[in-house]
């Protein structure tokens, strides 16, 4: 059985608090407006933030007043929804890499739509790198320091690369799971990839790092990442009571490859990383047949 939340309920509880005061509008009356609508997201999470951003874009267009609570972890963002304090999230991985957050909230949770089919996880290594699969680890301990980069330990990545991928190939008892931050692997993998060292991390897609770093995905000769899921947009219990016509325009958003790179091309090399709200508002201005149909949906 797969671990649950490593997060306490006190470290969740005072992360919230925190946020308590730019939350207690969640799902209220925007005044003159249609609403008010939270939206969290993780930073560095470039699928949780491009749709975050996409849907605030849109819903201000609507008429709706819109934050975007950033949460340390996705244990927390589960959190704030589970108690209503997020009303909306647009990148669950709820098929199998945060399922057990699913699992845990799904009673106080709604899965409104899906918006990608293509959502995979894998371990990486750079493209001048030997290693071919993730058998081949163990024959590189040494020029890998016994490490495997990884991120955030509250991540479903993290949960099953630990629990299900290193001990089915057996790189469990000589290699430890670095974990910290997706800053951090991704500074990591820089810094490698400027020595032209080797390192193994762990991936995504859809996420910026794959299309714009020279990296290759390892083998997974068993299967045990599994097939590609798809990232659903989740509302608190209620949404769709409280947001009729919000969840309309939600079950009409979806997102192809080819949308996918272009956007994560602007958020990272035109925008350097630094500002995604920004970006997404360069990219929607580029393609606004694609913010008009949402807004149309809407009304």
């Amino acid at each position: 059985m797969r671990k649950k939340n490593p997060v306490s309920p006190a470290k969740v509880a005072s992360a919230l608090a925190v946020s308590a005061l730019v939350l207690s509008g969640c799902g209220s009356d925007g005044g003159d407006g249609k609403g008010s609508i939270t939206i969290g997201a993780v930073p560095g999470w470039s699928d949780q933030t491009a749709s975050a951003y996409l849907y605030k874009s849109v819903l201000e267009e609507g008429g709706y007043d819109v934050e975007i609570q950033e949460l340390g972890d996705n244990a927390l963002l589960y959190s704030g929804l589970a108690q209503g304090q997020i009303d909306l999230f647009g990148s669950g991985w709820i098929d199998r890499t945060q399922e057990s957050y699913w699992e845990e909230y799904s009673d106080s949770l709604e899965d409104l739509s899906t918006y990608y089919d293509d959502a995979r996880n894998f371990l990486a290594v750079p493209e001048y790198s030997d290693i071919e699969s993730i058998e081949d680890i163990p024959e590189h301990a040494s020029e890998l320091e016994n490490q495997i980069i990884g991120i955030e330990p509250g991540a479903g990545l993290t949960m099953i690369t630990e629990d299900e991928v290193m001990p089915h190939y057996g790189i469990d008892q000589d290699f430890e799971l670095v974990q910290s931050s997706t800053a951090a692997m991704i500074s990591e993998l820089q810094s490698a990839l400027k020595n032209e060292r080797d390192v193994v991390v762990t991936l995504w897609t859809p996420f910026w790092v794959p299309v714009n770093m020279d990296v290759r995905e390892l083998e997974d000769p068993d299967g045990i990442y599994g097939e590609s899921e798809s990232t659903h947009t989740i509302g608190r219990d209620g949404f769709t009571e409280d947001f009729p016509e919000v969840v309309n325009m939600v079950e009409e958003f979806e997102m192809t490859d080819e949308q996918f790179a272009d956007l994560e091309d602007t958020m990272v090399n035109e925008y350097d990383g630094n500002d995604d709200e920004a970006a997404v508002e360069a990219w929607l201005e580029e393609n606004p047949e694609f913010r008009d149909e949402l807004v149309e949906a809407l009304s």
